[in-house]
């Protein structure tokens, strides 16, 4: 998984960003060059290699303007395991919250899921095989009695040459899908439920109970049952089970901790939500508390999980947050000084939402063509109607609350609708529906009008 091709260079990497995200060539050239630098420590030779930790990133800005979609789609063009949390969670009332290296563990079960797909990828050709035996094993059993056979290699007793015969046929209708709504016999494994553990004493970290729960479930016999099940539906059971005995999960183990270790991407978002003021009663020391948790897992640390000790000395942190009311010097200076890289994203222009209607890989305008397009329906767009829309976007965004290119669902929304509900009713296959300046003029002018509404509504 940590082959060189996979690194990009920094511009290839802006490349691929840029087809999903507009704008924010700041935050992209700092993105790109932490994950090159990846590369170039994977490279190093001697014992610097070690010593040598990433920049964290802290990425300043409102909501809707690319932080996460930046930091996903990072990890995306990385082929890396990505961990999205929310730094609020942990902190509700008073100081009860998730565990905060949760996310380390959550971030390990990413990396092996990511292990086991490519181990699956590598055995495909044998697990086909495999479950086809099974399934015809339901369909047409093989004789008990051990076939004889001549100095040949032929079978004497007709039932054993049958049977074989059979079950070729049986595998030529298989192959060619005349099978799959016929339904087998199929023995899946039966998982129970978890233990639970109730008494008083010391509380037990999630750490030591997930180790606690893996320990009983493997002294415990597997419990198997049989169910009646479609060819279909059986084939995607069949194929867990059977790629699951051709690969060893001991080293799936032991690469998914390494990818999480030296590829794996943390996206701490809101992070300002736990950031205090200079009041340090109540709430905020709740906030601080969060903080100082926060900061042994991003300075570099070991966490416990189920597949192992993990370390965090090089996963890539990338904090975000809005810091309307608070600022970045409210953190405390410790974990100010994990994020060295600061990059502050801008508020979306009105060519901003021009260009976010028609250029990205997955624009709006584009998945509503295909939404019709599935019902046979042809939507397109005048140029003057997209430049409409955007105009209308970036006001409400100015006037009422600015949620960034969020607020281009709101308004698409509003335009598209009374389409979307009267397709294929009223408006049947092969109709083509034409969106032009007037159209919007129409449809989003109660929306204009009544924006202010909105912060009445419940």
């Amino acid at each position: 998984m940590l082959e060189n091709s996979k690194y990009l260079t920094p511009r290839e990497i802006v490349s691929e960003l840029d087809k999903y995200i507009i704008g924010q060539d700041d935050a992209k050239k700092n993105v790109s060059i932490a994950l090159r630098n990846r590369w170039r420590r994977m490279n190093v030779k001697g014992d610097l290699k070690k010593e040598i930790m990433p920049n964290n990133i802290l990425m300043i800005g409102s909501t809707g303007v690319g932080k996460t979609e930046i930091a996903r789609r990072l990890a995306k063009v990385a082929k890396a395991p990505f961990v999205k949390v929310e730094a609020s969670k942990f902190t509700e009332v008073g100081y009860v919250g998730r565990d905060v290296e949760s996310m380390v563990r959550d971030l390990v079960e990413q990396s092996v899921g990511m292990i086991k797909d490519l181990k699956k990828a590598l055995v495909e050709e044998k697990t086909v095989q495999a479950v086809e035996d099974v399934i015809l094993d339901a369909l047409i059993p093989p004789l008990k009695s051990s076939p004889t056979t001549n100095a040949t290699g032929e079978y004497i007793s007709s039932d054993h040459e049958l049977n074989e015969k059979t079950r070729e046929r049986f595998r030529e209708k298989l192959r060619a899908g005349e099978l799959e709504d016929r339904k087998i016999d199929v023995t899946v494994d039966k998982n129970g439920g978890g233990l639970g553990f109730v008494g008083g004493g010391a509380p037990m970290d999630e750490g030591s109970m997930m180790n606690i729960q893996e320990m009983i479930n493997g002294m415990l016999p597997k419990k198997t049952k049989k169910r009646k099940m479609t060819i279909a539906e059986a084939r995607k059971i069949l194929v867990d089970q059977e790629s699951a005995k051709l690969i060893d999960m001991d080293e799936v183990k032991d690469e998914a901790v390494r990818l999480a270790e030296n590829s794996g991407i943390i996206f701490i978002d809101e992070i300002d939500k736990v950031a205090s003021g200079g009041n340090k009663q109540g709430a905020d020391v709740s906030r601080e508390g969060v903080q100082r948790d926060l900061l042994p897992i991003v300075e570099g640390s070991t966490v416990n999980t189920k597949h192992g000790m993990v370390k965090t000395d090089h996963i890539l942190f990338v904090a975000a947050g809005a810091f309307h009311v608070s600022k970045p010097s409210d953190l405390i200076p410790e974990l100010q000084g994990r994020f060295p890289i600061r990059v502050e994203l801008q508020s979306l222009t009105d060519k901003d939402f021009r260009t976010i209607l028609r250029q990205p890989k997955n624009a709006l305008t584009k998945q509503y063509v295909a939404l019709l397009e599935a019902e046979g329906v042809k939507l397109s767009f005048n140029d003057d109607a997209l430049d409409e829309i955007a105009t209308i976007a970036y006001e409400i965004n100015i006037e009422v609350e600015n949620i960034g290119a969020r607020r281009l669902h709101t308004v698409m929304s509003h335009l598209l609708n009374d389409l979307l509900f009267d397709v294929p009713d009223v408006i049947g296959a092969n109709a083509q529906i034409v969106v032009t300046k007037e159209m919007v003029h129409e449809r989003l002018s109660g929306l204009v009008k009544n924006r202010d509404l909105s912060q009445y509504i419940l």
